[in-house]
């Protein structure tokens, strides 16, 4: 009997101490909504003017998290950039020529520096048989103030690979080893052949 009366006290104070704990927890409605990323989306398309897809910038404590979902490119590898200016012009000229994209201007990179250590070099694109491909990758060389600057900056994907500036011993320019340049510029990606405006 004596057994029975402390089992049963102990239940009763344990469920009291459980339903005291339980009163002092906020209910969802009173807990402070999480603070959701700075983040911004980019609609990517063609020179001919169809969708190529679409990325998000979200601002991170890493750097900034780039998502890329993107359709109707060649398959293979495609370097993938952030350039400078904010222009996706599919109708701009160089040297008089029609060169589509290239009002973005160069890779968003501090003066002086080669292709390779750009804030804007990011990872190559691997796009499938089917024309498409998903890349998802954080990069700790700009923000979200870097690419929303006053004229903000186009994300550019090329026509071929991009050499990461790896260059062998054996590359020569004009007799002289070295790369030339066209590769210290933009890695030999080649034509840009799809673009998004990243908006102040």
């Amino acid at each position: 009997m004596q057994r029975t009366r402390c089992l049963t006290a102990a239940l009763m104070t344990l469920t009291l101490g459980t339903l005291a704990g339980c009163g002092d927890e906020e209910s969802p409605a009173e807990r402070p909504a999480a603070q959701e990323r700075p983040s911004v989306d980019v609609m990517l398309k063609l020179a001919e003017g169809l969708s190529a897809g679409s990325a998000s910038l979200t601002e991170t404590e890493g750097g900034v998290e780039v998502r890329a979902d993107v359709r109707g490119l060649e398959p293979g590898f495609h370097g993938f950039h952030v350039h400078e200016a904010g222009v996706c012009d599919p109708e701009a000229r160089k040297d008089g020529e029609r060169a589509p994209f290239s009002s973005a201007m160069g890779h968003l990179a501090a003066d002086g520096s080669d292709h390779g250590e750009h804030a804007g070099d990011l990872p190559t694109l691997l796009v499938r048989k089917d024309g498409t491909a998903i890349l998802t990758f954080v990069t700790d060389r700009l923000r979200l103030a870097d690419v929303r600057d006053q004229d903000g900056s186009a994300l550019m994907v090329h026509a071929m690979r991009d050499n990461q500036a790896n260059i062998p011993e054996r590359y020569k320019s004009e007799g002289k080893a070295g790369p030339d340049a066209e590769t210290l510029d933009t890695g030999d990606a080649g034509d840009r052949v799809a673009c998004g405006v990243i908006k102040p």
